[in-house]
């Protein structure tokens, strides 16, 4: 028989398909609550760590932070650079300090 046509079912047929859909909704309502559980755990944990919970203020944080970070990373390559001329300048100091010696 189709379960959910328009077929006539006994009541055995009904009370079984009552029983599924009642299993179905109390798995169903279980998840929802794990599902806010979890919500509400995650949103602490993100007030814990960025002061708020809000999407928006998360958003402008995240978008600060990686400016900040793209900040650091161009000054941290400047000063490589700047190691890099440097030591590139002492040896050359060096080579005509060296060749001047050989030469005495």
């Amino acid at each position: 028989m189709n379960e959910s046509g328009n077929t006539k079912q006994s009541i055995e047929e009904l009370k079984k398909r009552y029983e599924t859909l009642h299993r179905k909704k109390i798995q169903a309502e279980a998840n929802l609550d794990n599902a806010k559980k979890q919500l509400e755990e995650l949103k602490e944990q993100t007030r814990k760590e960025y002061g708020t919970d809000d999407i928006e203020a998360l958003k402008k944080k995240l978008s600060e932070m990686q400016a900040e970070n793209e900040r650091r990373q161009s000054e941290y390559q400047q000063q490589l650079s700047k190691v890099e001329s440097d030591l590139a300048a002492v040896e050359e100091k060096y080579k005509h300090v060296d060749s001047q010696n050989s030469r005495s």
